[in-house]
């Protein structure tokens, strides 16, 4: 039988009743308790519906006055809206959470999930990049996400316009993974509703916000971290220079991710932001086989079949493919560079 990793803890999965899900929905909708607070307290009390009665005592005793629990109407209204959409309530520790996104620190305890649930625990890459992206850049976008999609990963983005809009629709036919930085019936920007629609066919959609819920600019970063974690790596195609992926960019470092970029000419501020990651230690993408040769080592499993590999190539192109990114001894100098450099940006 094969063994965890040394360290690796396997949680028992958990069996809940529809009113325990919703007293954890409850608690997780009260003020002022998020993931880590909402993890302490389960911990503490061992059940939600304790948890919830010791909460106004607990906030009291830190100086919160007149403290309102989220009510049982409302947690049970989200709970059965989401249901009337199609959409399921998975907590953590449960078979289809995700795997990698259960490891980051600040792990939502629980996704909403609309679609085909297997293909969250497939192994994934995210694609982010500029809503204005060029003709050039959607092409590459569509032209990596595609052979990625063949090659057996789910491609994983955030429904936006431009980059992500490419790679979800690239990826279409073999399953791809969008995350809402609202709730899942909130479809921003509206003119991705049919795609929106499409994915639901082989892939798969997510958000840990509330059914109905419109997001604002501060919600963003948070989808975003979902994005990175739910991935092996995260390939960004054209971006500025001060572009909002560089918070993605981040995260995913934190997080432990490989972080790629896809380089662009100098003269395009699109793609300026690419292009300095690169010079600062991000893995340089020309082709599927790049994001390929660069994950796969730091899994230790044997890359998944590509679609250039049934064809010849020159010689001299196999002679030029550089060694794993990860696997050079300037890497983790580079990387941690990658990192101040992203921090300063933010």
């Amino acid at each position: 039988m094969t063994q965890p990793p040394s360290g690796a803890q396997t949680p028992p999965q958990l069996r809940m009743s529809e009113d325990d899900r919703i007293a954890r929905l409850q608690l997780l909708r009260s003020p002022r308790v998020g993931p880590a607070t909402y993890r302490r307290l389960m911990a503490a009390h061992g059940t939600a519906a304790e948890a919830l009665r010791a909460l106004p005592d607990l906030a009291r005793s830190k100086g919160v006055k007149s403290y309102q629990l989220c009510s049982e109407h409302m947690a049970q209204r989200e709970y059965f809206t989401g249901k009337k959409i199609g959409a399921d309530l998975i907590f953590e520790h449960e078979a289809g959470y995700p795997r990698l996104l259960a490891e980051i620190s600040d792990a939502p305890p629980f996704l909403w999930v609309l679609g085909q649930h297997e293909q969250l625990t497939r192994p994934c890459v995210a694609f982010v990049g500029a809503r204005n992206a060029s003709s050039l850049g959607t092409r590459m976008a569509h032209r990596l996400a595609a052979g990625l999609a063949e090659a057996g990963l789910i491609v994983v983005s955030g429904l936006a316009r431009g980059i992500d809009a490419a790679a979800h629709a690239a990826s279409l036919p073999h399953g791809t993974i969008g995350v809402h930085a609202g709730g899942l019936d909130v479809i921003y920007p509206a003119e991705n509703s049919e795609l929106a629609k499409s994915i639901l066919q082989k892939g798969a959609r997510i958000s840990e916000q509330p059914i109905g819920f419109h997001p604002t600019a501060r919600f963003f970063p948070k989808r975003n971290r979902l994005i990175s974690g739910l991935c092996q790596a995260v390939v960004i195609v054209e971006a500025a220079a001060k572009s909002g992926t560089f918070i993605t960019a981040r995260q995913a470092l934190e997080q432990g991710r490989e972080v790629l970029a896809v380089p662009g000419h100098p003269m395009d501020a699109r793609a300026a932001g690419c292009n300095v990651l690169i010079r600062d230690g991000a893995c340089l993408v020309r082709s599927v086989d790049d994001i390929l040769q660069a994950i796969y080592p730091a899994t230790q499993q044997p890359p998944p079949l590509s679609p250039m590999a049934a064809q010849k190539r020159p010689q001299t192109i196999q002679a030029t493919l550089p060694l794993p990114h990860c696997k050079t001894q300037a890497y983790q100098t580079r990387r941690t560079d990658l990192v101040q450099l992203c921090t300063n940006k933010f």
